[in-house]
């Protein structure tokens, strides 16, 4: 067969990464594809995705389907993840694209999470026995809440986030402080804190959007709310939160839910939906 599904390994990476910036997101350099796919966190991966190739065009790269790869503990057990990440085929070569799909699916003892799925890949999906997970957001808007400095602090300083965090959040965080789309921060109360990790997002192409992807103590994350919006707006010129209920545990207010969250999806034989979190995946890797 002229075109040929293989695994895409370190030799692979420039190509892969020239192909993703050149078909996918030319936002992303190649450079940064490159560096997004070799993940800061321990783990024996068995490829980075898989690639189309076409003999008869010398081998060039015509599709690709990444894949980031984890082990987590989980009710101590540990866990192997397998994280679906760009896929992206060539019009011409395009019936061969689910063969990308297939060769993730097909490797063993991993449990599939594929968190920023298009809309054709969704129902895809779904034929593939994913589930949905519950993702009603919230927008919450960015304001110049006063502030009580001596009360509630925010910080993004890398030594004030690893002086305070403990255990599995500071294991967590250093996994974490080397990808390319995670920025964190610490919220203080007291003798409280929350570890928070958030993206920047696009919505209709533009880049005015936080989206909280981890948080630590919702309790305290839902009375920093404003604090929080206040550091956004002013430290990072973020106009606008995107609040997952799933994730933070309430809907901050104010706000307005969105007609139409963006979807996300996972396949485990054991694992429920309140295990699955979007940490180690390429919402965290992925700068797009």
């Amino acid at each position: 067969m002229a075109v040929r599904v293989t695994p895409i390994t370190n030799s692979d990476l420039r190509r892969v990464a020239e192909f993703l910036h050149t078909h996918l997101n030319g936002r992303v350099s190649a450079a940064e594809w490159e560096r997004s796919v070799q993940v800061p966190w321990t783990v024996d991966a068995p490829n980075h995705g898989f690639m189309l190739v076409d003999t008869k065009r010398d081998g060039a790269v015509v599709g690709v389907h990444l894949a980031f790869y984890s082990e987590r503990m989980i009710d101590g057990r540990p866990e192997r993840f397998c994280n679906l990440g760009a896929w992206c085929v060539l019009p011409e070569y395009r019936i061969h694209g689910v063969r990308l799909l297939k060769a993730l699916l097909d490797q063993p003892d991993l449990h599939f999470t594929d968190l920023s799925p298009s809309g054709t890949v969704v129902p895809i999906n779904r034929r593939l026995k994913f589930q949905f997970l519950d993702t009603t957001t919230a927008l919450m808007p960015n304001l110049p809440w006063p502030s009580w400095p001596r009360r509630h602090r925010v910080s993004a300083d890398p030594r004030v986030v690893e002086s305070t965090l403990t255990g599995s959040e500071l294991r967590l965080y250093r996994d974490h402080a080397g990808t390319a789309a995670a920025h964190h921060l610490v919220l203080r109360s007291g003798d409280e804190w929350c570890y928070v990790v958030f993206r920047r997002d696009r919505r209709k192409r533009l880049p005015l959007f936080a989206s909280i992807l981890h948080v630590s103590n919702p309790e305290l994350f839902r009375r920093m709310a404003r604090p929080l919006a206040r550091h956004l707006l002013l430290r990072h010129r973020i106009p606008a939160t995107l609040v997952e209920t799933r994730v933070t545990g309430h809907r901050p207010w104010p706000s307005m839910l969105l007609r139409s969250p963006r979807r996300k999806m996972f396949r485990s034989s054991r694992l429920r939906p309140d295990q699955i979190d979007y940490l180690y995946s390429e919402l965290v890797c992925v700068a797009w």
